[in-house]
């Protein structure tokens, strides 16, 4: 009979993982379109603002925040049911599934910082409509230093792999821990965490998280935040020195 109940548990154990890895899913896919979305939005802002449609762009602006507001809820919802998934062992009591679900959304807001991510990403659509006509300038009630750190910045822990040394926006198989939010070359970690050696500890100094093969992957989001990191590299880079140099050819020119 226990040999039955056993059996028993591990076929709901693994439904509910099967279950719980679409609903995982498909949550993320959702959350990736409302990141597109505000990027769309965002650009679609600074075509409005070039035309002085002032009302338009603060519309859009308002949606965006209820789109992050959105993306926040499907955010911990999506942690909390990965983590059910992950964790869940049923025993002979029925589970409560919605004092389950609670507990881990508390825990999912309470390490969470995709707040800061969406104060960033509105914080990206505030700056693009602002210098549709005040190009170069700070927001009101800025310094300049604050402007060039929000507009660097990104949401993303290491910019290089720990064990190749290669920047993240060179890496052909950008892999990242779902525990530790690490990002690795796929190559690199893989053969690390066969090594005995390592024990799979994370290779970024100071970080015990320990690695596990079948979480440390290429998730939704990775590709697109590795995607803005090169486009704020781009915006960055301005073509100061190339406009030197034809002055340079003036004045060469003139004499």
């Amino acid at each position: 009979m226990a040999s039955t109940s056993g059996a028993g548990s591990g076929v709901a154990a693994g439904r509910i993982r099967s279950h719980t890895s679409v609903l995982y899913s498909d949550s993320q896919s959702l959350i990736l379109e409302i990141r597109k979305s505000v990027t769309m939005m965002k650009d679609i802002a600074v075509h409005l603002e070039r035309d002085e449609r002032t009302q338009m762009v603060k519309d859009l602006e308002d949606g965006v925040v209820q789109l992050l507001a959105a993306s926040d809820e499907c955010m911990h919802l999506s942690e909390a049911i990965q983590s059910i998934g992950d964790e869940l062992e049923p025993g002979p009591e029925p589970t409560n599934f919605k004092k389950k679900f609670d507990e881990e959304i508390a825990k999912s807001k309470a390490r969470s910082s995709s707040h800061t991510q969406n104060q960033s990403l509105l914080r990206k659509f505030r700056e693009a409509v602002w210098h549709v006509h005040h190009k170069g300038q700070p927001m009101p009630g800025d310094e300049q230093e604050d402007i060039v750190m929000t507009s660097t910045q990104c949401h993303l822990l290491n910019v290089t792999c720990p064990l190749s040394g290669k920047p993240i926006t060179e890496l052909v198989e950008p892999v990242r821990s779902m525990d530790c939010k690490h990002i690795y070359d796929k190559k690199a970690i893989m053969q690390y965490m066969k090594s005995k050696s390592t024990r799979g500890q994370c290779p970024v100094a100071g970080c015990p998280k320990i690695l596990k093969a079948q979480r440390v992957l290429c998730d939704p989001f990775l590709l697109i935040e590795i995607d803005e990191v090169r486009s704020m590299s781009k915006q960055n880079a301005r073509p100061d020195a190339i406009e030197d140099f034809t002055a340079l050819d003036e004045d060469e020119d003139e004499r």
